[in-house]
């Protein structure tokens, strides 16, 4: 029997991108029942996850790394544009495969060998706006990114500042737009700037550079 969502929470829109149909066969079916996420596309290739991202415009991306096509973490700039927040699915939990996915904007990280509830719930929180990396991951990934900020920050404008403020709570493009009343590419002009100035390569790695240097106390 299908659960009921959380009575104050919407649905969360997902595409499934994962190229083994078992697997993706197993949680899209799991997901139908639970009345949490609804998978609004299933694919098994980045062109493919690229084409049904952008019809869809879904809330979150659940990612495999090593698709037939190429390498899933190469494709998650192209589906924030359409404002999907990205959780990685992989085999493989090593630090430097979290700040590879970091570094390319990825929410978070979840094993494949993880259960349906931690899954679930690791969607669940990357939508609500969360970066979801296992806690014994996390420290070394903020490591390995904060190692490479580069010295002498450009002191951040008020609209820098406000863009960093967004990013470090998780909201999306879309959601920063709204928020600071700017269009989409406005957004993107902003974060381009606040990353170059902090040397950062992603917005997690920004933040992470933003908290050590004190720029969001």
């Amino acid at each position: 029997m299908a659960h009921p969502p959380h009575p104050s929470r919407p649905v969360v829109r997902a595409v499934l991108v994962e190229d083994h149909h078992m697997v993706a066969e197993a949680i899209r079916l799991a997901w139908a029942d639970s009345g949490e996420v609804e998978v609004v596309a299933t694919v098994g290739s980045v062109a493919a996850a690229v084409t049904e991202v952008r019809r869809h415009r879904p809330d979150v991306v659940l990612l495999d790394r090593r698709l037939p096509d190429g390498d899933g973490l190469d494709a998650i700039g192209r589906f924030e544009e359409w404002g999907a927040r990205v959780l990685v699915l992989t085999g493989e939990a090593t630090v430097s495969v979290a700040a590879r996915a970091a570094e390319a904007g990825a929410a978070g990280l979840v094993l494949k060998s993880a259960r349906l509830e931690e899954l679930t719930d690791a969607v669940l929180r990357v939508a609500a706006g969360e970066v979801v990396f296992d806690g014994g991951l996390l420290g070394g990934v903020l490591d390995q990114l904060t190692g490479r900020a580069k010295s002498g920050v450009v002191p951040l404008t008020v609209r820098e500042r406000e863009a960093l403020v967004l990013m470090a709570a998780g909201a999306s493009t879309e959601e920063m737009g709204a928020r600071m009343g700017v269009a989409r590419n406005t957004v993107r002009n902003h974060v381009q700037r606040v990353l170059e100035k902090l040397g950062a390569r992603s917005k997690l790695e920004a933040v992470a550079i933003a908290r050590r240097d004190g720029l969001l106390d």
